[in-house]
């Protein structure tokens, strides 16, 4: 067993003000993600202007922390939402689903498309092998808060979490962390180095990130008020299913398009 850390969630408190590690982490993913990003925004989308691509981003940042929020009330805290529907603004008490941050970036990052007369798949296509960075801090900063942790374990790296009973369990948070940022972002970066046809990068995310949280959470603690659902799988894998659908009906379509203009890239 290995001795879980006990790092404090907040680094410093001033007065009724709290600087915690899971804000720090979304700070560095803003400060290590922008250059990646102008970078892919240089190569692919050159008309795309600094100014263009800071009001993209800010859009995403809305996507993600107004998409996370609804997603985690709904599908999540659906029958206490409709009882207190108040609850969907008290984002303080904490509560965000990748799956409902996912959709408000992809609707707002449309609706900013549409406003900017920008092609939508080819924004999200340059935008996207930038997401594993977060979604890799955002798991450490889930790790350093001490929740979401794994199913109990006998392996020899099982942690006591604070709040987790006496038992070791799968630092699940840490899989994540290198599957879902690490591996991913590997994955998408290298896929991403050359033009490829339009919802060819974004349906690679859809396919390896379903892939990834769907096998974590076989030793991911489901959440209390849900357990298991149907067939033993709970909400987090039920959510993964439509993506890796989506995804890879979007790669094929992708693919075909591009060799039916002979292989021509249109991103």
């Amino acid at each position: 067993m290995i001795s879980y850390p006990h790092l404090d969630p907040v680094i410093v408190q001033i007065g009724p003000l709290g600087i915690r590690w899971y804000g720090l982490m979304y700070t560095l993913a803003f400060l290590l993600g922008w250059p990646l990003l102008k970078h892919r925004a240089r190569r692919l989308m050159p008309a795309l202007d600094q100014e263009l691509l800071g009001d993209l981003v800010v859009w995403i940042l809305a996507g993600v922390i107004l998409g996370g929020r609804l997603g985690y009330v709904l599908f999540y805290q659906f029958p206490y939402a409709v009882a207190h529907p108040l609850t969907v603004l008290k984002i303080w008490e904490g509560g965000m689903s990748f799956h409902g941050g996912l959709i408000g970036v992809i609707l707002l990052c449309y609706i900013f498309s549409r406003r900017r007369n920008l092609p939508c798949l080819a924004l999200a296509d340059m935008a996207i092998p930038v997401f594993p960075l977060g979604l890799f801090l955002g798991r450490i900063g889930n790790f350093i808060n001490g929740e979401l942790w794994g199913r109990t374990t006998d392996l020899p790296w099982g942690m006591v979490f604070p709040d987790a009973g006496p038992l070791p369990r799968h630092p699940s948070q840490l899989y994540e962390a290198m599957l879902e940022g690490v591996v991913l972002f590997t994955i998408l970066w290298w896929l991403g180095r050359r033009a490829r046809p339009r919802g060819f990068m974004l349906g690679n995310f859809l396919v390896f990130y379903a892939l990834f949280r769907f096998l974590v959470e076989f030793v991911r603690e489901p959440d209390v008020q849900l357990g298991y659902l149907g067939f033993g799988l709970t909400m987090g894998q039920w959510l993964t299913l439509p993506m890796v659908i989506i995804g890879v009906a979007m790669v094929a379509r992708a693919l075909r398009g591009s060799a039916a203009t002979g292989g021509t890239p249109s991103t």
